[in-house]
């Protein structure tokens, strides 16, 4: 058996109801907000949830593909391809957490020059693929133990 940091999948992974919750409150003041010069600061809320949601996912992914696949990602579309030819999720979460890591460079590195325009359309798919990957990683975990 390979060794599990599962205080740190615990730790990141116990994040995902707080993310869901800041997505669901997010897409409710867009409007409101919005139209009342609160625009920028939804804005930035917007890119620090994407954020955060991208480091949850290949955070866990790594410790994963670390504890149980033995081998090295080589990059942030890579931990979820492994990810998804492993079964710890189906290929519409796969499909949403490609997108999302698509995101990290302009984020991360771009942000002087990301355009900020609109609620972005990853926050309503968020919610459903970070439920499931907080639900499929113990799953994972339980099974690969056996």
């Amino acid at each position: 058996m390979y060794y599990v940091n599962h205080e740190q999948i615990d730790l990141r992974l116990a994040q995902v109801p707080m993310l869901l919750d800041a997505c669901r409150e997010l897409q409710e003041e867009w409007g409101a907000l919005a139209l009342r010069s609160g625009e920028l600061l939804l804005h930035l809320a917007q890119e620090r949830l994407l954020h955060l949601a991208i480091e949850i996912v290949t955070d866990v992914g790594s410790l994963l593909i670390d504890a149980f696949m033995m081998r090295d990602a080589s990059s942030y579309e890579d931990i979820i391809d492994i990810l998804e030819g492993e079964g710890v999720f189906s290929a519409e979460v796969a499909a949403t957490f490609k997108d999302l890591v698509q995101l990290r460079r302009p984020l991360v590195q771009d942000y002087p020059v990301l355009r900020r325009e609109g609620l972005h359309p990853l926050i309503s798919r968020l919610p459903a693929a970070m439920q499931s990957f907080a639900d499929a990683v113990p799953a994972f975990i339980s099974k690969e133990k056996l």
